[in-house]
């Protein structure tokens, strides 16, 4: 099924078009608004002089007790509704409060009831003081004229608006489409405004490297678990090359077993504290009292496959037989890693492993790193440590130290010391 592809939308000819209908609406507005303030002056001015009137002949009549005829020929005194014109005599009888009243032939009435004297009106007609009337098609053409420059002028404000508007949103789309996980910026929100664009660019950033990390964790994930699983994996292997012999006694096969079984925990262990290593990348793992020695004496039976045929004494000194705040889980996975380092490339000699002031020394008489890799991995963050030959497992261990807070040194010459502060003895 063919998926239908949304049409695009310009935002800045939106722009442009609603700021352009808003003039347009606001010329409209503001041409009805002029209208109805000029009739409405003109209705006060009407108002004005016919109330003028009406005083003075109130005035006159107080005097000589008569109403005196009006100065005004356009205004008549009337002492009944019934008595006014015909074309107006109607909508006067059946609307009693209205003043304003048109007549044929363009007249045009207003009224006035004295309030003193209810059955007294005075009525003008006022048809030739009616300016605005006269002038309503040059007022029209005017506004009209006037909405059209200005209607102009702000769609072209509104293009240069949008442009300048859109260009950064433009901008940082064409920044972020595309971009391979691997080739994600690091850095790019300040490059906008600091406005909703730079807030939507520090997002797209904040966002961007939250996915090149998890990305980046996962891809530690699958190399550290190819890597954490090859020892248990070989023991597995040569223990069951070795229950295939029938002429095993009994207790050799249970031992063989014990073997795998024990093998299989460390798969296990080691599985799950890279999972919370990979999920948990910026967290601490809970901590726990932990006895220090049974975990090296069992990282070191785990990896003595990597001593076979090979004149390494191990010494482990009893300062290391005492009690830490720690993760087991994230421990041995470490002390793995060193020792195995520390097994494979040493053919002869010791490793020794010494617990001072709450760090934990590992060092052995091997050949040592290379300076340019031991810098590289000591200087590279989770970003960027990569798989580096011996340093493999110092890649993890780099890593391990970050997420737990511990402090990791590493010094090599004539052999390597691996040191990691772990923090203050458990008591």
């Amino acid at each position: 099924m063919t998926q239908k592809i949304a049409k695009y939308h310009s935002l800045s000819r939106r722009i442009v078009i609603l700021f352009c209908v808003f003039t347009l609406v606001l010329s409209v507005l503001y041409g009805v608004v002029s209208f109805m303030l000029m009739y409405t002056l003109e209705d006060r001015f009407i108002e004005k002089y016919l109330k003028e009137e009406a005083d003075y002949m109130r005035a006159a009549y107080q005097q000589t007790g008569v109403w005196p005829e009006s100065r005004e020929a356009t205004m008549t005194l009337h002492f009944s509704k019934e008595t006014f014109p015909l074309d107006m005599r109607d909508t006067a009888l059946t609307e009693p409060r209205r003043v304003e009243f048109f007549g044929q032939n363009g007249q045009h009435y207003h009224l006035y009831t004295f309030k003193d004297h209810n059955s007294v009106f005075l009525l003008a007609e006022v048809s030739k003081n009616l300016v605005v009337r006269q002038i309503t098609s040059g007022v029209i053409k005017f506004l009209v004229l006037f909405a059209v420059p200005i209607t102009i002028i702000a769609c072209l404000i509104a293009w240069l608006l949008g442009r300048k508007t859109t260009r950064p949103l433009k901008q940082l789309a064409d920044l972020v489409d595309g971009v391979a996980p691997e080739n994600i910026p690091d850095t790019f929100a300040h490059q906008f405004p600091n406005n909703e664009v730079g807030i939507l660019a520090k997002t797209l950033e904040n966002s961007l490297q939250r996915m090149a990390e998890a990305l980046t964790r996962e891809k530690y994930f699958t190399r550290d678990v190819s890597h954490e699983l090859r020892t248990p994996l070989a023991v597995i292997k040569n223990a069951l090359e070795l229950l295939q012999n029938d002429n095993k006694t009994e207790q050799a096969k249970n031992q063989i077993i014990g073997r795998i079984t024990q093998a299989a925990e460390q798969m296990d262990m080691a599985v799950n504290t890279l999972l919370m290593l990979a999920r948990e990348e910026n967290g601490s793992a809970n901590s726990e009292t932990i006895a220090l020695m049974p975990i090296i004496e069992r990282a070191v039976l785990d990896n003595r496959i990597l001593l076979d045929k090979k004149d390494i004494e191990i010494d482990i000194s009893d300062r290391c037989d005492t009690t830490i705040s720690g993760h087991a889980g994230m421990l041995k996975v470490l002390l793995d890693n060193i020792l195995s380092n520390a097994f494979q490339y040493t053919e002869s000699g010791e490793v020794r492993l010494d617990f001072v002031d709450g760090s934990l020394h590992v060092s052995d008489t091997g050949p040592g790193i290379a300076e340019s890799i031991s810098d590289k991995i000591m200087e590279s963050g989770v970003k960027g440590s990569q798989s580096l030959g011996y340093g493999f497992g110092l890649s993890i261990v780099k890593r391990l130290c970050q997420q737990q807070g511990w402090q990791l040194s590493v010094t090599s010459g004539t052999g390597t010391k691996v040191s990691v502060k772990l923090g203050a003895v458990s008591v």
